[in-house]
């Protein structure tokens, strides 16, 4: 029996797997990875251009952390090893939305940041400032139906740096989002409105001039509760004309 074998590609199954694709955001409108006031940027940005590894089924599927542990309590960083934490308690909530204001259900949002006076609970943290026995900086929440995260947190204090002279981080929260992958993360920064520090902080100014307003809290008194906390609204854009400013180098790949 003979026959032919065809070399055309063969059109794809209804099953195969089919990653999604977004244009990248203009260049002068992206953080770069290498900044010369942020001096270590130096050690840690790439020479030459990265190359895209393809991603397989695994990769982009899994593995996930499940609602299931994730608890309320994840979402509170300011009661920690059996007492609270000291300091201004804040809440911070937000959306996380995909272009067009499309809500991103199923999240994991991630925060960490330093506590009352400016120190990391972290072995690398050594400036003489007191550490709070109740307090970790560590957070995680997984967005709700319609994008939505809180956190009840401390406000964070600002801290020496030695990237230059007299150096000093505006007060900020580190944030992670994790999509239905590991591979999908990324991780940027918040600011809290009016600090005095962000005219001098290379991080906060290596984000273009037209963008550093999508890194800053909005002060929300309609949410604040009387007597107890003071809170700030961030929303957090993937992709589009209103994205959130990323440290890492992906656009949008957290949906």
């Amino acid at each position: 029996m003979t026959g032919t074998t065809s070399r055309e590609p063969r059109p794809p199954s209804e099953s195969a797997l089919i990653l999604p694709h977004y244009l990248r955001e203009a260049e002068e409108r992206r953080t770069p990875v290498g900044y010369p006031g942020y001096r270590s940027t130096a050690l840690r940005a790439p020479l030459r251009t990265p190359v895209d590894l393809p991603q397989r089924l695994t990769e982009v599927t899994g593995p996930v952390l499940g609602q299931d542990r994730v608890t309320a309590a994840d979402a509170d960083l300011t009661l920690r090893r059996g007492g609270e934490a000291q300091g201004q308690r804040i809440f911070v909530f937000g959306r996380v939305l995909d272009s067009d204001g499309r809500p991103v259900p199923d999240a994991l949002v991630e925060v960490w940041q330093a506590n009352a006076a400016g120190r990391y609970r972290h072995v690398g943290d050594n400036w003489p400032a007191p550490l709070d026995p109740h307090f970790d900086g560590l957070g995680r929440v997984i967005t709700d139906g319609l994008g939505r995260y809180e956190f009840t947190t401390i406000k964070p204090g600002a801290y020496p740096w030695g990237n230059h002279h007299n150096a000093w981080r505006p007060a900020h929260i580190h944030f992670s989002l994790f999509g239905s992958a590991f591979t999908q993360r990324l991780v940027t920064q918040m600011y809290f409105p009016g600090d005095p520090l962000f005219e001098q902080d290379p991080i906060y100014n290596s984000i273009p001039a037209s963008a550093r307003h999508r890194a800053i809290s909005t002060f929300d008194l309609d949410r604040t509760q009387d007597n107890w906390a003071l809170a700030f609204r961030w929303d957090i854009v993937l992709r589009g004309s209103g994205q959130t400013p990323f440290e890492t180098d992906d656009d949008g790949d957290v949906a």
